[in-house]
């Protein structure tokens, strides 16, 4: 039974990874501090190849014992967002970057390293991105995951996944994500304003995030030693476009362009993800299938107010 650790894997993807880690018979160890008070892993504790550590990644001793003592390391812990790192850029750098270079130097060439990046590092872009283009960051967060994805890379072993925007449902939520707030707006507020909505993104289900981790540990060294952009190829779509889509399945939703206002978040290309097609990867959840399961899931935490599952 290999045994994989996963920093930060109490958060909104590690949480979903961990259930279907452990539902295929890995022996799963968790290291993290628990910034959001979350409770997410709780529910595996009835794993008999389930651990749990309280720690923080900035603790060396902590983090070598255990990347030593684990065939596969997933780094996750991370400072996520533009906002959240420019609030505090210093965790930012010292979590998303020098954590991942660490993990790098120590790590044997028998160990599998798996790390996320984002589609944030790609800035904006007229042309169709691919693997090979540029790296445009518009934020300290994406420059952090560009310097972590470099590490590994220069370290000649490890697969790097560049997701696009995620969405759907998760242990520990996260409504700050584009389409689970678009879903959440279009609930509460049953408007939504966009601002340059002709603005396009890619898009991908956390489900389908956490299968790529799977598919990659079971072709690891077809696909080591590379980058990899990770969404639907269905969704390379807009703002506009996303929020018509939503509105199919709540028609009460009222839509309205702003055409004077300005997005923070200034992304805007299209993605290919055809060099991991080209592996044997495929999706499995489509875009409807995540607002289906967002109006649904909605349902059992609306009452709530936003900031209660959000990393902002």
């Amino acid at each position: 039974m290999k045994k994989i650790l996963i920093t930060g894997g109490a958060g909104y993807l590690g949480s979903v990874l961990t259930e279907v880690l452990l539902s295929k018979g890995y022996q799963v160890t968790i290291l993290d501090g628990l910034t959001y008070k979350q409770t997410s892993v709780a529910p595996f504790s009835h794993y008999k190849n389930f651990k749990f550590i309280l720690g923080d990644v900035r603790d060396n001793s902590t983090l070598k014992t255990l990347v030593d003592t684990h065939d596969i390391i997933i780094p996750l812990a991370a400072i996520v967002g533009m906002p959240a790192c420019d609030t505090s850029p210093k965790d930012a750098v010292d979590i998303n970057y020098k954590q991942v270079q660490k993990i790098a130097d120590w790590a044997s060439k028998d160990q599998m390293i798996l790390i996320p990046n984002t589609n944030s590092q790609y800035g904006y872009s007229t042309e169709i991105i691919t693997e090979e283009s540029e790296f445009k960051p518009l934020s300290l967060y994406a420059e952090t995951k560009c310097d972590a994805e470099k590490a590994v890379l220069n370290s000649g072993n490890g697969i790097v996944m560049r997701l696009a925007t995620v969405f759907g449902m998760s242990y520990r939520m996260r409504m700050d994500l584009l389409v689970n707030d678009f879903v959440y707006k279009a609930l509460t507020d049953k408007t939504l304003v966009l601002f340059e909505s002709h603005f396009i993104r890619n898009y991908i289900h956390i489900r389908d995030v956490a299968n790529t981790f799977v598919f990659m540990i079971n072709n690891y060294n077809k696909c080591n030693k590379n980058a990899y952009n990770v969404g639907l190829s269905t969704t390379n779509i807009s703002k506009l476009q996303l929020a018509e889509t939503i509105k199919k399945h709540i028609p009460n939703l009222t839509i309205i362009q702003n055409e004077f206002g300005k997005d923070f978040d200034q992304r805007n290309y299209i993605v290919s993800n055809d060099k991991l097609e080209s592996k044997g990867w495929e999706p499995e959840y489509s875009l409807d299938d995540g607002i289906k399961e967002l109006i649904e899931g909605y349902k059992l935490i609306i009452k709530f107010k936003n900031k209660d599952f959000t990393n902002l």
